[in-house]
Parts: C-alpha cells; structure tokens; sequence
C-alpha cells in the first residue's frame, strides 16, 4: 500500500512549463524521514510530484528564493526582517513528465489533496522514474546524486545506439566507459554476447590493457599492444583489399595529386594482377632486359637504378656484379657490347645466348622470386614500388623527378607499418569478441592510420555480410576513447584531403552503420573539436564536468533532451558524477558512477603526495 504523500507547498503560478511553488515551511531540510523510507528534500535538482486530483506529475526543482513579505520598503525604518512569519520561502519547478495512474498499484489508498499540491516524491515514484520497474534487461551504472537511488540503465536501447562519453580530464568518463561495458560483459547475456557480437575498443592511451580490464579472460579478449619504437610489437591482421586502398595509400604517402596519385594507382593496379613470386621475378628481370637493350636512348643511370632496387630486395652481390662491370666498362654507343673477359654479350642491340649466362637471367629470376616470396605482404608492395620507379625512368622519364620525393615518404611510412600490420587472406579468426587496440607507443603515421583503417575494413566487411544476408544477426561496436584525435574537423598539420577522406569514413559509418547493426561510443575531452555532424549523430549521453564554453554550447545544441537547468548543472560536477541523457531516457538523470576498485582503467589522478613522501608505505 502506498504511504501518505509528504506535502511541503501548493503551486502559486504557472509560466509554461515552469511553475511557481509557495512552501509550508521556511526551511528545507536535506532528507526527510518518512513512513520508514528517506526521501530527498525539495532543493535544487531533486524530483517533487504535483497532485492535480488522481494525476502525478513530476518536476524538477530549478531554482529557489526567499520573500520578505512584510519587508515592503527600501527604508530602514520598516525593516521588518527578523518578526516571526515575515519570511516566505518559494522554488520554481519544471515539468518533466505524467505518470500514468495504472503504473501505481490499483489498491493504493485514495488521499484527499487540493488542487496543485506538490509533495515530495516517494521512493515508488523514483523507481518509475529511474526506470527501475521494468521487464526489460538492464545493467547496473550507479546511484542518482541527490537521492542515491540505484541507477540502471536499459541494455537494449544504449548498446543498440551511437554513445558519446564526454568529460575533462579526471572527471570520470574512462571509469564511466568501462563501467558500462564490464558490466554488460558480466550480465546474463555473456554467452550470447560472445556468439553474435564484436567489439573493438581503440586505445590512444593505454588505459584499457590491463589483464582483469572489462572482466574478461584472454580467451574472450585479443590485446593488440601497437609500437613503432619496437620490432616485437603486436600486429593488427588486415586483408590485402585494405592494404592495397589507393586512395588510402595517397593520402598516407601525401601523394601529389597532378602526378603522384596517377603513378601510385597505376603501380597498385599493376601490383594487384601479380598472383605469384615468379610474376614479379618475369616482370622485373624483363625491365632489366629492356635497359640493356635501350641502352643507347636510356640514362647509364638506369641500370643502377635496377641495380640498387635489387639490393634493397636482398639479391646477393655476385648475381649482379656482371650488371655492374657492364655498366662500368660497355661502351653504350656501341651496336656489340663485350664484357670485361672478353665475352661478346650483345650483338646488334641483342642478348647474346653467351650474354644470358653472362648476366645470370634465370639465377637472377629465382633469386627475385625466393626474395619476393619470403617477404611481408607490405616489404612486397615496398619492393615492387622501388622497381616502379626504375619502370617510369626507363619509360617515363620526365615523372621521375616528381615521384622520386615521394618514394622516401613511403619507405618510412611502409617501414612503420610493416612493424605492425600482417596481411591475411581474411580475418575471421584474427579477433576475438573484445579486441582492445592500444597506440600509445605509435608513431603519428600508424596513430592516424590504425584507427581508420580497422574501422573501415571491419564496417565494410559486416556491411557485406549484413547486405547478403539482408537480415542482422551480428552486431559489431566500436569503442573510440579519446575520439577527438582522429574525429577532429580541425585541420592543423594535416592536408585538407586526409581531414575530409577519414572523416567521410566515420560519418558514414554513423549515419548508416546502426541499420547494419554497427555501433559507435565515442569518449572525449573536447566534444567541440570532433565533427560536428558525428555528434548530431549520437543518440545517448554520458556528459562529465565540462567548463569550456565551446564545448557547453556544442552539447546544448546537439542535445534537445537536456533541458537548461540540468545544462547549467555540468560545469558544477564532482569526479565521477555524470548527467545521462539521450532517446533511452525519459528526462536527464544526474548519476554518480560506481567506481570499480578491483579492476578500472589505467587513469587515476597521481598523488603528488604519495610519490614525494620519503615513507614508500605510507598512505599520504
């Protein structure tokens, strides 16, 4: 049976949806007992219900005041200020919703109230709006800041959804994204989970590689540790579709558009077609032939060209020797050319049989093909580039020079990659349910590159199976924790054409991925600097303490569910408090995120304290 409503006012006027309410008593206090529960007291930002006859509505205390009421006059005279029953005390409410009269128990007793008489919201009616009777599953997050009211959210309506987690530094969003998602890993739906979804978190900091992190075994969760300043780092598997992207690759190589870009697609298509080690040995040892023998209308540098591209390949030194003293000693404006013992090795601008051995064509064909095969997917694209070049300077000589400065651009951005990407036919078995993706030990090339990379090659491919089968029985999320690094319209030191290329990528995943069963959570500290059309996109909010201007007004513009009152609330929050808002909610909720002791992210505040006390047991 529902107990007595405490009644603390009656509504004196009404402005829209902001009503003005006169209390009983001049004073508030913080909690009231009452019929054995604690309920929280009409101050700012708690729930109070209005009784219109058999109607509840609940409303939101937004401000308060108190009146003099025998105070009329500015003159000291009739200062009347400390007489019993001068002062008055009011609050200002807004509506934030009806509760529906078949959603209480039909045996509550009926309790005569006047017209518009507000009381103090029952512990029932909490329960109704914090969601906590429902039958749909949901995962615990924390407690409501003012009435400490356990908090759980709906499974369904914020996994099934594009999340933005956005807080300064130290306030708490870290916990509050790992919250969410250990607890959903620790749900009843683990096993379910496992079987039909993926998730892939990209860590710039390294906050998420913990052994316990998320409350996952190893055998549930891939850990990709991502280094440039090592060779024994973790590599993250891709599909040879995405390595040979030639749009991806010039951007990544800074390509020029007049003159680059056309050689860079050019090669790709050419490398694309070689299916075999011996394809790339026929095709570069067909390039030497014809050096040699155009060697009156091509540069002597030519040959060396070849001859240094198949070094860094790692032929050995005496299979190209006979190029060398060729090279050396042939007099080019010659129809016959001899070697250096005396071997006739052309004759009339033609390899001479004696010349084939002399130059060790099929020795050399083997050695390119042992090579080519015993590579990296991505030293194969590095070598075949190499031998590119030495293909336009013997064919188009006038590029060279504008493609030269580019060829050292991609030996230092392949040679970076190589270190941390492998190459498979597919990636099936490559990922595990969570795979956490860590970039803190990244260079910029591979910072920037990973991230959009894995995210377009994972969306492209569940797009395609979702698109074959027309039908959604798999879902993928994608966790980005510190999204402004790669989701930033800013264009700093950046080209235009890669800021507009991966932003295309992450808009289009937003605005269409959910149909597919794709889903972002974005987390960051400054919510401005990410595209604006990617946060119009976002359907739930976890909004931290936030203080930059900028930042305030994106969420206020972006967000039609916060109402002003519980804007004007965030610059205020503690570490851990967070407003939650969005389409699963009926009205923002302010919650305190329980805090995981045993297992949370790598970033807790140092204690300057604790580090400079000259006692290492001491608690500071």
């Amino acid at each position: 049976m529902e107990s007595l409503p405490k009644k603390i006012g009656v509504i004196i006027s009404v402005d829209g949806n902001v009503s003005q309410v006169g209390l009983y008593n001049t004073t508030n206090d913080a909690d009231v007992f009452w019929y054995g529960n604690i309920l929280s007291g009409a101050k700012v930002g708690a729930f109070v219900t209005i009784h219109q006859n058999m109607v509840k509505i609940i409303a939101t205390v937004v401000s308060e005041s108190i009146i003099d009421q025998q105070n009329i006059s500015n003159l000291d005279i009739y200062d009347n200020r400390y007489k019993q029953n001068s002062m008055k005390r009011s609050i200002s409410l807004k509506v934030k919703g009806v509760i529906e009269n078949q959603r209480f128990n039909i045996t509550s007793r009926f309790v005569p109230m006047i017209g518009n008489e507000v009381c103090l919201t029952t512990q029932a009616e909490l329960d109704l709006i914090y969601g906590v009777v429902q039958s749909a599953p949901t995962i615990s997050i924390g407690k409501s800041l003012l009435e400490g009211k356990d908090i759980n959210i709906p499974i369904d309506k914020i996994f099934a959804s594009h999340i933005g987690i956005f807080g300064n530094t130290g306030s708490g969003k870290s916990n509050t994204l790992h919250k969410m998602y250990y607890e959903l890993f620790q749900s009843t739906l683990k096993t379910y989970i496992n079987q039909k979804s993926q998730f892939f978190v990209i860590d710039f900091n390294g906050e998420y590689v913990g052994k316990s992190m998320f409350g996952l075994s190893d055998e549930d969760k891939e850990i990709f540790n991502i280094s440039t300043r090592t060779d024994k780092s973790d590599k993250i598997i891709i599909t040879r579709k995405y390595l040979l992207d030639p749009d991806l690759l010039s951007i990544l190589f800074d390509a020029k558009l007049g003159t680059q870009v056309p050689f860079l697609r050019s090669a790709l298509k050419v490398y694309s077609d070689i299916k075999n080690p011996e394809d790339f040995a026929d095709l570069e040892v067909g390039l030497l032939i014809s050096i040699i023998r155009e060697r009156k209308s091509i540069d002597r540098v030519t040959l060396e060209r070849w001859i240094k591209a198949s070094e860094i390949l790692g032929i050995n030194k005496e299979l190209i020797e006979p190029l060398e003293d060729c090279n050396k000693h042939a007099e080019w404006g010659n129809t016959d050319i001899y070697s250096v013992d005396g071997r006739l090795v052309i004759h009339n601008d033609n390899i001479t049989e004696e010349g084939r051995r002399y130059f060790q064509f099929d020795l050399l064909k083997a050695a390119l093909a042992g090579k080519f095969l015993a590579a990296s997917e991505i030293k194969k694209l590095y070598y075949f580039i190499e031998f590119q070049r030495v293909y336009i300077a013997v064919y188009d000589s006038r590029t060279l020079e504008f493609i030269s400065p580019m060829i050292k651009r991609i030996e230092n951005v392949l040679g970076a990659l190589d270190r941390v990407v492998e190459v498979k036919a597919d990636i099936y078995d490559s990922y595990k349910m969570l795979n956490v993706i860590s970039l803190v030990n990244a260079n910029q090339e591979v910072t920037r590159l990973i991230p959009m990379l894995v995210s377009k090659m994972i969306y492209d491919i569940h797009k395609s199976q979702v698109s074959a089968s027309r039908i959604v029985n798999k879902t993928v999320h994608l966790i980005i924790d510190e999204a402004h690094n790669i989701l930033n319209d800013i264009n700093k030191n950046n080209r235009d054409d890669w800021k507009d290329y991966r932003l295309s990528i992450f808009e289009e995943i937003i605005k269409e991925g959910r149909k597919f069963g794709f889903y972002l959570t974005l987390a960051s500290q400054r919510p401005a600097d990410i595209s604006i059309t990617i946060v119009s996109q976002l359907h739930n909010f976890f909004i931290h303490r936030i203080v930059n201007d900028k930042d305030l007004q994106l969420l206020e513009n972006t967000m039609p569910t916060l109402d002003y009152s519980s804007y004007k609330r965030i610059p205020l929050l503690g570490q851990g408090e967070v407003v939650i808002t969005g389409k699963a909610f009926n009205m923002p909720f302010f919650v305190v995120v329980n805090r995981l002791e045993s297992v949370r992210p790598n970033s807790d505040d140092i204690s300057l304290v604790r580090l400079w006390n000259p006692n290492p047991n001491s608690d500071g």
